[in-house]
């Protein structure tokens, strides 16, 4: 009926709806409110300004007197900042050895990288090509590619952007950097670059920024050099069916774990997230890490207020430091907007049970495990630690995971209590139910249910093994739900820095 994460908690989370007069049991309480499932009752009084905890950690600060068996939420609970003891290094520790050597099926690649998906990308340079790239892709869908059983699909990725905006300048630099690291990513077996011709981010300036050279796995085109819109499909068109045949000149072969990198998300939670899911994935998460492998956290704005349980486990003081370094930067860029960093959670993670970010920061971290944080990133750089990787980007999960894809990673988990559905080309999505009612009602898109957790059949560790067991027949070529039902071309959501203009 309701679940104590730790003896010094002030609240139970509910696994049901829980009528007012309603003892629950093991603990001497009677509800004295309806408390909906995922949401917070009270366990002891709590003072007007005290805090409140919940994983032995605060989540906010009572906004009145609350009394044993009331309902904490949004009416009586409000965040504060306070202080946090980051005690850099404190808690790393030794890398333990795997008890087995284990491997994927993975796609070597001419360089030595490894791919999970094979794939041939047509990317846009600006929204203006984003049309004749969808078009050409449009050209290989159904049985177009039926000769060539080893391609995953011709994919188009297109974006909004690159255009009005400085041709110089942080903005443009972030969207190049998201662009070169999907075509450069070892899903993709060759990219062909469109560009219009008259735009901002200039084909040549992003390839001269970074380091990128024309060859048979990169063709670059613009609408107006080879003469308007039907010109360049035709031509888009007969330039990748002259490629099919190499991309499709691959076989999957044993390779180590190590090649695996994991970005993690999560969307749409709820009060369940931090207690099933989340660890859940954490556990897989320490067995990839164990096993050489890398997982990326990410989605700063939802670990605030969590992340000197983070800078803990950093390996060296300057990692940690890099990490707090990126959340005072959130805080002055919400600050110069007019926002805040409460603005999470969202009103569904609200309606699940979750009060401030606080809250949702404390369970999102899970996701990352135990494991030492072995580097900090920012937005789309090239993720080059194994283990436990920090990159910093934006909460919203489809401009989080894009930049995550750009960095490296070869496999998304996502985590979500309330149904989210998302997938992210070149790179599979795997889907994470906190809960057991919303897996039933949505198990067309849900690949594991992390409910069973809750419903006391499996343990944390338990599941976190049967995701770690997914995570590597994904990686070699089982398909995720989200990959049977088409997500992710329009999904690729690059980071928008500064003015439109």
């Amino acid at each position: 009926m309701a679940i104590r994460l730790s003896p010094n908690d002030d609240v139970l989370i509910a696994t049901r709806d829980i009528k007012p007069g309603t003892a629950i049991p093991g603990e001497q309480l009677v509800s004295s409110d309806a408390i909906p499932a995922g949401h917070k009752i009270a366990v002891r009084a709590i003072a007007n300004g005290a805090p409140v905890r919940r994983y032995n950690q605060i989540i906010g600060f009572a906004t009145r007197d609350i009394a044993p068996g009331q309902h904490i939420h949004l009416h009586n609970m409000a965040m504060h900042d306070f202080q946090r003891d980051y005690a850099f290094c404190a808690d790393v520790r030794p890398q333990e050895a795997p008890p087995e050597s284990l491997v994927f099926n993975g796609i070597v690649r001419d360089d030595g990288r490894v791919a999970t998906r094979n794939y041939i990308g047509i990317v846009s340079s600006v929204n203006c090509s984003a049309t004749v790239c969808r078009q050409i892709a449009d050209a290989f869908r159904g049985d177009a590619l039926a000769d060539f059983p080893n391609v995953d699909g011709v994919v188009s990725i297109t974006h909004k952007a690159g255009c009005g905006m400085a041709s110089a300048g942080e903005g443009i630099d972030l969207l190049r950097r998201v662009i070169a690291g999907y075509i450069r990513h070892p899903n993709f077996a060759a990219v062909v670059f469109i560009g219009l011709g008259c735009e901002s981010n200039q084909i040549s300036s992003l390839l001269g920024a970074e380091n990128l050279h024309e060859s048979d796995r990169l063709h670059t085109m613009t609408i107006q050099d080879v003469g308007g819109t039907r010109k360049t499909i035709e031509h888009g068109v007969q330039l990748i069916r002259s490629l099919l045949p190499k991309a499709n000149q691959v076989s999957r072969q044993p390779v180590p774990i190590s090649h695996i990198t994991v970005g993690l998300q999560c969307g749409g939670s709820d009060g369940y997230s931090g207690i099933s899911a989340n660890p859940a994935l954490g556990a897989a998460m320490d067995l990839l890490v164990q096993h050489g492998g890398t997982a990326i956290l990410s989605e700063t704005p939802e670990i605030y207020g969590a992340e000197h349980l983070l800078t803990r486990r950093a390996v060296t003081r300057e990692v940690g430091e890099k990490l707090v370094q990126r959340i005072h930067w959130w805080e002055e860029y919400t600050a110069r907007l007019g926002g805040e960093m409460n603005n999470n959670p969202s009103p569904g993670n609200k309606a699940g049970g979750l009060t401030t970010i606080l809250e949702k920061s404390l369970g999102a971290v899970a996701k990352a495990g135990s494991s030492n944080l072995s580097d900090v990133v920012e937005y789309a750089q090239p993720v080059q630690s194994h283990g436990l990787v920090f990159m910093d980007t934006p909460g919203y999960d489809p401009v989080s995971a894009t930049g995550q894809v750009a960095g490296g990673a070869n496999v998304i988990c996502f985590t979500t209590g309330r149904g989210s559905v998302y997938g992210c080309k070149p790179s599979p999505s795997i889907k994470l139910a906190t809960n057991s009612l919303m897996y039933r009602h949505m198990s067309e898109d849900m690949d594991i249910n992390c409910g069973e957790i809750l419903d006391g059949g499996k343990t944390v560790q338990e599941v976190g093994e049967q995701i770690f067991r997914r995570i590597i027949e994904v990686a070699s070529g089982s398909r995720s739900k989200s990959e049977e039902h088409g997500f992710g071309e329009d999904e690729f959501a690059p980071w928008v820095l500064g003015p439109t203009m």
